[in-house]
């Protein structure tokens, strides 16, 4: 059986970050454990304290297929090009022709800068039947849309 996987992101501002990520990737922000209303209230009967409440946040595929994406403050800042990267997969792949492709992946790169959530456009590549875009999200983390 394969093992799960929970992908983490060391950041700034988890909250923001999270919520980018949510709506870029068709996510939701997770709910709170059950029996609470709110994150607050989990946190409060669990003794976190208050200064350490905005710390972390946590995204969660709605259909339950995709990983829990978790984001942790650092305050250490990004050393340089990430080593891993998200890959965003809008253009439906080799059994869709490259230019349908290709106009898939710009519709996707426009709703994700149309979010107004701070995501910016880093530049597109060819490499022979595939079309890219490297982006970078609200805290300069490169990924991908193909």
């Amino acid at each position: 059986m394969a093992m799960g996987i929970q992908v983490v992101f060391d950041c700034a501002n988890p909250d923001r970050l999270a919520r980018f990520w949510a709506e870029a990737l068709h996510y939701k922000v997770q709910d709170p454990p059950e029996g609470f209303a709110t994150w607050e209230a989990f946190l409060i009967s669990i003794g976190v304290p208050k200064e350490e409440w905005d710390d972390a946040s946590a995204i969660v595929d709605p259909e339950g297929e995709g990983p829990r994406i978790y984001f942790q403050r650092m305050d250490t800042p990004k050393p340089a090009k990430n080593r891993i990267h998200l890959d965003v997969n809008a253009s439906g792949g080799r059994k869709v022709s490259p230019p349908e492709r290709r106009k898939r992946v710009d519709v996707e790169v426009e709703r994700i800068l149309a979010l107004g959530l701070g995501a910016t456009m880093h530049h597109a590549d060819e490499d022979g039947d595939w079309y890219f875009v490297t982006m970078l999200d609200p805290e300069g983390n490169e990924f991908d849309v193909h």
